[in-house]
Parts: C-alpha cells; sequence; structure tokens
C-alpha cells in the first residue's frame, strides 16, 4: 500500500510541469505583443518622417500620431503582464529561477505567493486600462456640455483608482 500512495503523490507531484505550457506560451505572447508593439511605432515614425518630408500636415495628424504610440503602449503593458503571468507560475509551481538570483536581478518579477501574483498582474492591467481609456478618448467627438461632464467624471473615476492602486505602497 506505501509503494501505491508514493506512486501516486509522486505522480500528483509532477503534474505541475503542465504549468510550463502556460509558462511557454505567456513568454511566446509577450514576444509576440512586443514585436508588434514594436513594429506599430515603426510604422509611426515612418508616419511622421514621411509626412513632414512631403511637407504635408493632414488633418488631426497629431490625434493619429498620438493614437498609434498610445496603442503601442498599450500592447508593451500587456506583453509584460504576460511575462509577469509566465515568470510568476514558473515561480508558483516550479522553481525559483537561480540565473536571476545569482546576477541579483530585479524583484519586480520575484512571486512568492499567488496572491503577490495577483497583485502585481492587477496594477499592470489596470493601467493598460488607462491607457486604453485614453487612446478611446483621444478619437471620441463630444457633442455637447453633458459629454464633457461624462469625460471629467471618467478622468476622476480613473484618477481615485490610480490613488487607491498605489495607496498601498
Amino acid at each position: 500500500m506505501k509503494f501505491v500512495e508514493h506512486f501516486f503523490e509522486s505522480f500528483l507531484w509532477n503534474t505541475r510541469f503542465f504549468v510550463l505550457l502556460a509558462v511557454i506560451f505567456s513568454m511566446l505572447g509577450g514576444i509576440a505583443l512586443f514585436v508588434v508593439a514594436s513594429a506599430d511605432v515603426y510604422g509611426v515614425i515612418v508616419e511622421v518622417f514621411s509626412t513632414y518630408l512631403n511637407h504635408l500636415h493632414p488633418e488631426k495628424f497629431h490625434e493619429i500620431i498620438v493614437g498609434g504610440l498610445i496603442g503601442a503602449v498599450d500592447l508593451y503593458l500587456m506583453a509584460v503582464v504576460m511575462f509577469i503571468f509566465g515568470f510568476g507560475l514558473y515561480e508558483l509551481f516550479i522553481s525559483e529561477i537561480d540565473v536571476a538570483k545569482r546576477q541579483g536581478a530585479s524583484k519586480i518579477l520575484e512571486i512568492q505567493s499567488l496572491d503577490q501574483l495577483k497583485d502585481k498582474l492587477g496594477k499592470v492591467i489596470v493601467m493598460v486600462l488607462v491607457v486604453n481609456f485614453f487612446q478611446r478618448v483621444l478619437f471620441t467627438t463630444y457633442s455637447g456640455a453633458l459629454d464633457l461632464v461624462y469625460f471629467a467624471i471618467s478622468i476622476l473615476a480613473l484618477a481615485i483608482a490610480l490613488y487607491f492602486l498605489h495607496k498601498g505602497h
């Protein structure tokens, strides 16, 4: 009976390695997001130079450029979410990352508990939502005073959320 118990517990413990699928694909997803965001920034840079070299200045050019850059920041932040998630799962279920410890790396990717992982992910996700909000606001048309009041209230709500998010520090 002791052999069966040992075999089952060993099998159960080794199933944690399935987490490696989530770790690998989180890293690949993060890399893909970094590549796409960098391509977007490159596209904005090319557009700016081609527009100014041709002495053009289309309507709402600044909004288009800023919107493209904010979209890239949004993608970069999502890539960071994927990396934090992958590193956190690895450290929680598989092992500490010895290379990072030997090199004295930043503690930002060090995860001690599932709550700590959720906290770090939550903060970055809130920042993604804030950046996404500002990207959408950039292209919103306001038809009256009530729209501007809603806009002001939404900015106030974001400011309060960010205050409480960082109050814990």
